[in-house]
């Protein structure tokens, strides 16, 4: 599976007990950064408009919405693991493409399991071909092509995403947008720019050929970048 890439979760449950018992388990893996514990789905779904987040680990039964009402209300839901009480809830979350699912009380070798299943599906991702990235400008939802984004720079509140066809001025975080994308074909380059690998013409210097386009490289970045060039 290569490097394992750090995943950020958060605990989505309206029970103190399995908050704490989960986030125990979490601190035990060094594949997890905790981002938050959330107390019901509306929590949850404040937190996701607010930091990228990998993982969840979601309760079914919650007041307000439901686990799985709350992934299926999401555009691009993050992976998650469902852990519940309820054993008859198994086969919907499966159907909703849950990760794993967690009987309580869970047992820290089953989590570990659940864990292992995470980070194969999020390297089975990142490692596929002809992926998508769902982003939101001039009002429309875009779906870009991985294979055509050409780079991304920052600009204040706005990310510009220019593609072989098009050049987007997309709100959001940069780093957000750059935690999406599969760190095996793209490379940071500069605080401001993040390139395609497989769009690289040449570099020399302190700056990069992209197509007709020249970009800086900074000198912060670049060790970095020459290897994942040479890779």
């Amino acid at each position: 599976m290569g490097k394992t890439k750090t995943l950020s979760c958060i605990i989505v449950d309206d029970e103190p007990l399995s908050q704490d018992v989960i986030r125990d388990f979490v601190e035990a893996c060094p594949e997890l950064e905790l981002a938050g514990v959330c107390n019901d789905a509306l929590e949850a779904g404040q937190l996701l408009n607010e930091k990228h987040i990998d993982l969840l680990f979601l309760d079914i039964n919650m007041p307000k919405l439901s686990g799985i009402g709350f992934v299926k209300s999401l555009k691009e839901p993050p992976l998650f693991i469902l852990v519940t009480a309820y054993p008859e809830f198994a086969l919907d979350g499966f159907e909703v493409d849950a990760v794993d699912y967690l009987l309580k009380p869970v047992s820290f070798e089953r989590f570990r399991t659940a864990v292992n299943r995470a980070l194969e599906r999020f390297s089975s991702r990142e490692e596929s071909g002809g992926q998508h990235l769902m982003v939101r400008a001039n009002k429309k939802d875009y779906r870009l092509n991985l294979d055509e984004i050409i780079y991304l720079e920052a600009q204040g509140d706005y990310v510009r995403f220019v593609t072989e066809t098009q050049s987007l001025m997309v709100h959001g975080r940069f780093k957000d947008f750059i935690a999406q994308l599969p760190e095996n074909r793209f490379a940071r380059i500069h605080k401001s720019y993040v390139v395609s690998l497989a769009k690289v013409v040449y570099l020399e210097g302190n700056s990069v050929k992209l197509g007709d386009v020249k970009l800086p490289v900074s000198l912060s970045f670049k060790e970095a970048f020459v290897t994942k060039l040479n890779a």
